[in-house]
């Protein structure tokens, strides 16, 4: 079992794009997601780096989906890409802690006794 189909719908795909991406046939990623042929290990990796998620995850051998965590460091660049594949409720939930989390830091920073010494 491979998720490639889940991953594409999930971004709203159609095979056409990923089609595009791969350089491939709309008929090739069709019968990919059906298992009736399977691509290349380059093709893999390809579509692994471009969801952004595991080889072992794509191919369904685990459900870990990138087992490179998140650093802080790179925040900016999480949400700033990750942001637009959640829906409208979801992104405004994702603005919300957001603008909180800024609020609590504010408050935090003016409760802070100032040291003048």
């Amino acid at each position: 079992m491979n998720r490639l189909k889940e991953l594409r719908l999930e971004k709203n795909l159609l095979q056409s794009d990923i089609a595009k991406i791969i350089k491939k046939s709309d008929r090739a990623v069709g019968q990919y997601e059906r298992e009736e042929r399977d691509p290349s290990s380059e093709t893999w990796a390809i579509l692994a780096d471009f969801f952004g998620v595991s080889l072992d995850y794509i191919l369904g051998k685990s459900d870990v989906r990138n087992v490179n965590p998140i650093e802080l460091n790179d925040i900016d660049i999480a949400f700033a890409t990750g942001i637009k594949g959640l829906n409208k409720e979801n992104q405004e939930i994702a603005k919300n802690i957001i603008e909180g989390l800024l609020a609590k830091q504010k408050n935090e920073e003016k409760e802070k006794p100032k040291n003048n010494a």
